[in-house]
């Protein structure tokens, strides 16, 4: 599963994706990826490395308030939206060895960790999107991706 998830390449992959029927899913968001985007980026995103792991039979807690920031996803390529997430969560699960862990987990970490989980209960980030923020990567690469979320926000809001 970390092969097909870095050849898409994403930050994590569910097994629903991928046809098997399992409660687990990989996670990591590397540095070297992480340190090609501008430093503001990842400043507003909360956006630190991940080692690479699995997570197994998740039981997920909703930590912090909520907020957005546009997501991507391998089960719906070619698009993009503003989805709010909990800033903090807690992950009680199984780790590749089948010990019980805890993950806390803030900022795009436990965005990741939300989305993935998400798939684990069938839902994509198409069924928590803002509808009016869903749009091809072509058209947020030449209009959105220099934004910042509040400049996102006003601008989709009318204001």
């Amino acid at each position: 599963m970390f092969e097909t998830m870095r050849a898409a390449p994403g930050v994590g992959l569910a097994a629903p994706q991928i046809g098997m029927n399992l409660q687990l899913a990989v996670i990591e968001d590397p540095a070297d990826s992480i340190n090609k985007l501008p430093a503001d980026y990842r400043a507003e995103r909360q956006r630190d490395p991940v080692a690479p792991h699995v997570i197994i039979n998740p039981r997920l807690t909703l930590e912090g308030p909520a907020v957005g920031f546009f997501e991507g996803c391998l089960s719906v390529a070619g698009f993009t939206a503003i989805v709010d997430r909990a800033l903090a969560v807690r992950v009680d699960c199984l780790n590749e060895r089948a010990e019980p862990v805890t993950i806390q987990a803030q900022g795009w970490y436990a965005r990741i960790l939300q989305h993935e989980i998400d798939h684990l209960n069938g839902t994509l980030y198409i069924d928590r999107m803002i509808t009016r923020s869903f749009m091809g990567h072509e058209n947020f690469q030449r209009h959105w991706k220099d934004k910042t979320m509040a400049e996102t926000r006003d601008t989709l809001a009318g204001g």
